[in-house]
Parts: structure tokens; sequence; C-alpha cells
């Protein structure tokens, strides 16, 4: 074997590897997203096509009173973890937190999930 094979190899099985993981997800369309999402529990939030949003009752933490906030919203879809849409929460509508991430499980679902070691938080799925 030559000298520097062995790391394009390598390479090779971890590109290889990295497509079949990415091919195993749905894809989420981001203009498919707005819409009206409710929990279980009566939480809800509402992504609107101009890239504002509203929560209402939401609970963001286990143990915590569900709350109210709003703000503007972008969708993200970074390369190697989950995808997310980020809440930018404004006039401090959660104290001194200024955005959230908001999870998304698939087209018609997302979630809080704030303890990696953790539960989900809160789950919401499209009603609209």
């Amino acid at each position: 074997m030559r000298e520097g094979s062995g790391g394009r190899w390598l390479f090779a099985v971890l590109a290889a590897s990295a497509v079949l993981v990415s091919g195993c997800s749905a894809a989420v369309d981001p203009e498919k997203l707005p819409g009206v999402y409710r929990g279980d529990d009566g939480g809800q939030i509402e992504l609107s096509v101009e890239g504002t949003f509203s929560a209402t009752g939401v609970t963001l933490r286990e143990g915590t009173d569900p709350v109210d906030f709003h703000g503007s919203w972008e969708y993200e879809d970074p390369a190697s973890n989950s995808d997310f849409v980020y809440l930018l929460i404004e006039d401090g509508g959660l104290g001194k937190t200024g955005g959230i991430q908001l999870y998304v499980d698939d087209q018609d679902t997302l979630y809080f999930h704030f303890d990696p070691d953790g539960p989900i938080t809160q789950k919401l799925d499209k009603t609209s």
C-alpha cells in the first residue's frame, strides 16, 4: 500500500457513511413549515410565511410554567446536527433569552429539547 492511501480510503468510507445517514432522514421543505402547531397540553406556535411567529402556552423546560412570546423565525439546516427553527424572541419575552431552537422532527412535527440527556420538553404537531 502506498503511503497516504489509507487516509484517502478512510475519507471515502466516512463520506459514503455520511451520504447513507443523510439519506435516511426525511427532507424538510422550509417553505412548508409555516402554519399552526399545537401540543397535547394546549401549547401553540404559529409560524408565518413572513418570518414572524407567536407562541402561546409553550413549555420550554420540564417543571416550569407555560409562557407566551413572539418574534421572528428562520429555518436552519446544519450539516452535522438536527434541523431546527431558530426563534429570535422580541421585547425580552423570556427575560434574558434572545433566541431558542425549535427542532424539526419531520415536516409536520416540531419540538423543544433543551437538555440533550433529558426528554423532549414539548412536542407540537401541525394543525394547518
